[in-house]
């Protein structure tokens, strides 16, 4: 922890970003949609458009095109637009890749609505056939071409991490809030506690009050830079931990003080001689050198105590509720 207002986090509001944070961060293609095209040339362009980018899902893209053996062709005139998607001159023709209303814009003038719908219908039964599996996050991006609008759909899928149904009714027993990305996080300036992995969540980390970045493979990344907690052991439990163990380290800071002035309050004027004239009693200077020592004891040996905290706070836990995940 590398911020003081850190140890007071455990009082803000939560915001966890989904990609590579409650997910494994490693998505693949588990279908295409199309009504024109074949599933393969989908992903050709698809893979054409992304073949530059860095974020996991278009990696995901590129990987199974390249699993498939396909001639993924050049592009000119790359243009990306963050959260949204990405464009690029495939073929002598302009391809975009992304959210559905960012691709659905850039071709919105040459686009049949009642395609549109019947690709919608596609993609809306292979979510269906997703339903029962409840341990992955489900992702669509969309292709668009120019002069035929979009042409297919692509469908992402990426395990949760074992521990993210723990975390997050942990997380529940504080106030917890799902939001992403830069804006509601200035938004929320003040009372925020961020979560990231570093693929795309670096500015919002910067942003918060408090940015916990999960670690990927041990490596620095943008994220560890912005971030006042890394989690070393990128296991997401871990950030309820940190939260408890906050708690903790401020009611240890709470009960210090309050022994510190305490102690003082009683003790200097005695030491000081307030007792003499009404009771002949006086400290000597070794017995109160003594009593001081004895003071500043307690204070850290009630810190030491915080050792004991992680395995006290397992033996206590209370069960674990099943959460629902349809949001994620």
């Amino acid at each position: 922890m590398s911020r003081g207002k850190t140890r007071t986090c455990y009082k803000r509001w939560r915001c966890s970003g989904a990609t590579g944070t409650l997910t494994e961060g490693k998505p693949a293609v588990s279908a295409v949609a199309s009504l024109a095209y074949k599933e393969s040339e989908i992903l050709r362009i698809a893979a054409a458009v992304e073949k530059t980018a860095t974020h996991p899902i278009a990696k995901a893209i590129v990987n199974k095109a390249e699993l498939l053996n396909l001639n993924i062709p050049s592009t000119t005139e790359q243009l990306t637009e963050p959260g949204f998607g990405s464009l690029a001159e495939v073929d002598g023709s302009l391809v975009a890749v992304g959210k559905m209303e960012w691709v659905h814009e850039r071709f919105q003038k040459r686009e049949s609505p009642s395609s549109l719908t019947d690709l919608n219908n596609v993609v809306t039964r292979l979510l269906s056939n997703w339903a029962s599996s409840s341990n992955h996050s489900k992702t669509v991006v969309y292709v668009g071409r120019e002069g035929e609008g979009v042409i297919g759909a692509i469908a992402i899928s990426d395990s949760l991490r074992h521990d993210a149904r723990s975390t997050v009714n942990r997380c529940c027993s504080y106030v917890f809030l799902l939001q992403e990305k830069c804006k509601p996080v200035s938004q929320l300036h003040l009372n925020l506690l961020k979560v990231g992995d570093g693929i795309n969540d670096a500015p919002s980390l910067a942003l918060a009050d408090v940015g916990i970045a999960l670690q990927l493979e041990a490596k620095e990344n943008a994220a560890s830079d912005a971030a006042s907690v890394i989690l070393l052991g990128n296991k997401l439990s871990q950030v309820v931990d940190a939260l408890d163990l906050a708690q903790a380290t401020m009611a240890k800071v709470h009960q210090n003080l309050s022994w510190a002035v305490a102690y003082n309050v009683v003790a200097v004027p005695i030491a000081a001689g307030v007792l003499l004239p009404h009771f002949d009693f006086a400290m000597t200077p070794s017995l109160s050198g003594g009593l001081m020592a004895l003071s500043s004891i307690f204070v850290v040996t009630n810190s030491l105590l915080l050792q004991l905290h992680g395995s006290a706070s397992k033996e206590m836990a209370s069960p674990i509720k099943k959460p629902e995940f349809q949001q994620l």
